[in-house]
C-alpha cells in the first residue's frame, strides 16, 4: 500500500526525483505547513493547497502520478526574466485561476495546462479547424512536403519586420513560442511546423491574444528554412530545435530534421553572437544534433566554452533550460522520468 504524506511531511517525503515532476529545480521549492502548502512549478508562482491536503505517490507501469483530495488552483505567474518588463500593453493580463480536479491522478497533460495557464488558451477551436489530432511522426521526405513554403511579405506578417527574429523549428502546438512572444515584444517569433492543423490552431490562438510579433508557418524546415529566413529584413538571433521527431529506425534517420544542409543554413544566416538551442529526451537524437553543430566548430561554439560558469553535467549537457519555460514534450518526458539533453551554441565573432 502506498503511504499517504501529510502537508507537514511533504518536503521530507518527496525525493528530488519525484519533486521535479511538480517543480522546476530552478526555483526554490516553497513548502510550508501553515494554512497553505505551496509548490513552485516551473515559471508558475504557486499552487495552493489547503492544509488538509495530502499527496499520494503512485507508481503504475513505471509512470509517476500524484493525487490530492483537494482542488489545485493556480495563482499569479512569476515574471521569469527581469528583461521582460517591455511586455505588450495590449495583452490581456487575465489571471483567471486554472483549476485541476485533483481527485483524479495528476497527469502530464495537467502539468502542461498548469505550466501554460496564464495564456488562457481556449480548447474550443473554430468549426473549420475541428478536433486537432496529429500523427506522432511525419515523413518530411514524402512528396506532399516537397514544395518549399512561399516567402511572405514580412510587413504583413509582423508589425515591425526589422526586429530580431527567433525561429523555432518544429513548433508543435505553439504554446512555447506564444508564451515567449507574449512576454517580449522586442523581437519577432517564427514557428515552422510540418503539421498543418497545429499551425492553424496556433494561428487561431495568436489571433485570440492579439499578438503582432509572432507567426506560425506550415513548412518543411528542411527545404523552407533558407528561403524564409534569408528574406527576413531583420537579424536572426536565435534558432531552437526542441525535441524533434526522433525517427528511431536506422533506415528512417535520414528523415530527422537536423541534417547538414539545414545546419549550414542556420549558421550562415545567424547573426554574430546569435544562438542555437537544441534539446531532446532521446539521447541518440541529442548526440546526433550536437555532433552536427560541433562539426561547425570554426563558426559556432558551445556556450559552456564561452562561459565556463554555465552549469553542465559530466557529458556537457546543460543542466537547466535557459528559455524560462519548458516545452510540452519536455514536461511529458520529465513526468515519465526521462532526462532532457540540452546544448546551446553561439556564433563566433
Amino acid at each position: 500500500m502506498v503511504p499517504e504524506v501529510s502537508g507537514s511531511q511533504l518536503a521530507s517525503h518527496i525525493d528530488l526525483k519525484y519533486a521535479r515532476i511538480l517543480s522546476d529545480l530552478r526555483l526554490e521549492e516553497r513548502l510550508c505547513c501553515s494554512c497553505t502548502t505551496k509548490l513552485g512549478i516551473s515559471h508558475l508562482n504557486t499552487i495552493s493547497l489547503s492544509s488538509s491536503s495530502y499527496f499520494t505517490k503512485i507508481t503504475q507501469h513505471n509512470k509517476r502520478h500524484y493525487t490530492t483530495n483537494n482542488m489545485l488552483q493556480l495563482t499569479t505567474p512569476l515574471d521569469y526574466n527581469n528583461n521582460n518588463n517591455n511586455n505588450n500593453n495590449n495583452n490581456n493580463n487575465n489571471n483567471t485561476p486554472c483549476v485541476v480536479d485533483s481527485n483524479k491522478e495528476l497527469r502530464s497533460t495537467d502539468l502542461v495546462s498548469l505550466e501554460y495557464a496564464d495564456l488562457n488558451l481556449t480548447d474550443k477551436i473554430s468549426g473549420e479547424l475541428g478536433h486537432v489530432r496529429i500523427r506522432q511522426h511525419v515523413n518530411p521526405l514524402s512528396q506532399s512536403f516537397s514544395v518549399p513554403a512561399p516567402v511572405p511579405d514580412w510587413k504583413e506578417v509582423f508589425k515591425d519586420p526589422t526586429l530580431p527574429l527567433m525561429v523555432d523549428i518544429g513548433s508543435g502546438s505553439g504554446r512555447f513560442l506564444i508564451w515567449l512572444a507574449k512576454r517580449d515584444c522586442s523581437q519577432n517569433y517564427l514557428g515552422l511546423e510540418i503539421r498543418q492543423k497545429l499551425v492553424k490552431r496556433a494561428e487561431y490562438w495568436v489571433e485570440q491574444l492579439g499578438l503582432s510579433n509572432i507567426n506560425f508557418t506550415f513548412a518543411n524546415a528542411s527545404n523552407s528554412f533558407e528561403q524564409l529566413v534569408s528574406s527576413y529584413p531583420g537579424p536572426l538571433t536565435l534558432v531552437s530545435i526542441l525535441c524533434p521527431d526522433p525517427h528511431f529506425k536506422k533506415r528512417h534517420q535520414k528523415r530527422r530534421v537536423v541534417q547538414k544542409p539545414l545546419v549550414d543554413s542556420i549558421v550562415a544566416n545567424l547573426k554574430t553572437g546569435g544562438k542555437v538551442f537544441i534539446q531532446s529526451d532521446v539521447l541518440d537524437v541529442a548526440v546526433d544534433m550536437r555532433e552536427q553543430l560541433d562539426s561547425m566548430g570554426d563558426v559556432v561554439q558551445r556556450i559552456e566554452i564561452i562561459d565556463p560558469n554555465t552549469e553542465c553535467d559530466n557529458e556537457g549537457w546543460l543542466m537547466k533550460n535557459p528559455m524560462g519555460i519548458r516545452t510540452e514534450r519536455e514536461i511529458h518526458a520529465e513526468f515519465e522520468g526521462s532526462k532532457i539533453y540540452r546544448s546551446m551554441y553561439q556564433k563566433k565573432n
